[in-house]
């Protein structure tokens, strides 16, 4: 199974951006997506920029991974 996250766009150098969440840095590929500006909010996967997300999704999207997260049971 295939997870992308949504990340907010901090820098853009050429087609690379630097995306963020909570607190995670990545660089990612903006050779798939068109447009993209500091501000936006990505859906990332191996570091490729897949497509833009409206920010209201984006945050439900990154409410509901935190919650499972949070659900988590420790390995013992």
């Amino acid at each position: 199974m295939c997870l992308a996250i949504p990340m907010q766009v901090k820098s853009i150098t050429g087609e690379t951006a630097v995306c963020e969440i909570d607190g995670v840095k990545r660089e990612a590929s903006l050779m798939l997506v068109e447009n993209v500006q500091v501000g936006d909010f990505l859906l990332i996967h191996a570091g490729f920029a897949m497509e833009k997300l409206d920010p209201d999704e984006a945050e439900t999207t990154l409410a509901l991974f935190r919650q499972l997260l949070a659900a988590e049971p420790e390995s013992p």
